[in-house]
């Protein structure tokens, strides 16, 4: 069985027992989070959502907080003497996907 969800402004596909990186949440690691958002259930029963699937839920277990590698962000104009240099490096969450309730 697998699902379909939505999470930090993006849409993940999960299944029992995945590990997966997402958009920073505000959990602690080992803390269980719930996913309501549930796009579309698939499996033997097919469920398609409306814009969600009614009742269904995803269990996962915070495994830990973290941040990317850093990218460089330059910026360059030729022949005006503008070059700005940066860098960022986007928080993530790593969960594992428990339990999918369809």
């Amino acid at each position: 069985m697998y699902a379909i969800i939505e999470t930090g402004g993006k849409q993940v596909k999960v299944e029992e027992g995945q590990t997966i990186y997402i958009e920073k949440l505000n959990a602690e690691a080992g803390e269980t989070v719930t996913f309501d958002k549930v796009l579309f259930v698939g499996g033997d029963s097919v469920k398609v959502g409306s814009p969600v699937v009614a009742g269904a839920t995803v269990t996962a277990k915070v495994e830990k907080q973290g941040r990317q590698k850093k990218i460089i962000v330059f910026k360059y104009k030729a022949k005006k003497n503008y070059h700005k240099k940066q860098g960022h490096r986007q928080p993530y969450t790593k969960v594992v996907i428990e339990k999918i309730n369809a």
